[in-house]
């Protein structure tokens, strides 16, 4: 069992209502050895008619996560942050995760053109395979620009909302010949994503939220993560993406076997920007 989460979100991040004691406290019960809170920062989110914005107050972020490393000191809690990438952010991102310690910092793609893909409006604007392939471009942008981040998060991210693959999850399907299918697509794309990655010294994640998504795999998928230890990826930490305390730790006890079947011995926990790896 992995009893470290490394991509947890709590009602600091817009999308998620649940105070990060609660989170602790679940932690605890799961007999969880750390967490490490990730909350969004996505600058300059675009309004998709609901008023959200992916931000949060970074001090008052600290300054509550100190307060329950006090209150909880048998557990260990992590600074971490999810930062929503774009080529024009390159500065303010840095200044954000320089200015402050944080332990680990996922960097990932929400948007295609300033639209999430989790909205139907993207998919009125693309086929599947276009926006699909939009997606792995802005990727691979987004990784040049030098945005200073250590593992990328859930890199097929946009295969979850596809119309596809909602129409599966709402009848209860897990569909393996579509997983396929948009793995043989995009395959060379993504191929070009983890050279990017392994190029800069950056890792990637396995991402549980994909199992909960209806995908029947972690995002990425199997294949994804098997290629990126074929081309000598060693860096791969372990997230839950919860946002709720029944999500934590979702689906873990899967997670051993699947890293070894893809070549793995070891998965990664960040202190002070720093990977440490873990035997499995």
């Amino acid at each position: 069992m992995i009893r470290s989460d490394n991509h947890v979100h709590t009602s600091f991040s817009t999308d998620s209502d649940t105070p990060m004691e609660q989170m602790v406290l679940k932690g605890i019960e799961l007999d969880l050895s750390s967490i490490c809170f990730t909350d969004h920062i996505d600058y300059d989110f675009p309004d998709m008619g609901n008023g959200v914005e992916f931000l949060f107050d970074v001090d008052e972020y600290f300054a509550k996560l100190a307060a329950l490393k006090e209150s909880y000191p048998q557990f260990e809690l992590r600074r971490g942050v999810e930062i929503g990438l774009k080529p024009d952010l390159t500065e303010r991102c840095n200044a954000l995760v320089h200015g402050y310690p944080f332990d680990f910092v996922i960097g990932s793609t929400h948007l295609v053109d300033n639209v999430d893909p989790y909205y139907p409006a993207f998919w009125e604007q693309y086929s599947e395979k276009e926006g699909i392939r939009r997606y792995y471009e802005l990727t691979m942008e987004n990784i040049k620009t030098g945005i200073d981040f250590d593992v990328y998060g859930h890199i097929d991210y946009i295969i979850r909302y596809t119309p596809t693959q909602q129409k599966y999850k709402a009848q209860g399907i897990i569909n393996e010949a579509y997983m396929e299918k948009c793995f043989r697509e995009s395959a060379d794309a993504v191929d070009e994503i983890l050279h990017l990655l392994l190029a800069r010294g950056k890792g990637i994640e396995v991402n549980t939220a994909g199992i909960k998504y209806g995908l029947g795999h972690t995002n990425p998928q199997e294949k994804v993560l098997k290629r990126y230890r074929e081309l000598g990826g060693e860096i791969i930490t372990v997230g839950s993406d919860a946002h709720e305390t029944k999500h934590l730790a979702y689906a873990f006890e899967r997670i051993p076997a699947l890293l070894q079947s893809c070549g793995f011995r070891y998965y990664t926990e960040f202190r002070g920007r720093k990977p440490e790896m873990i035997a499995l």
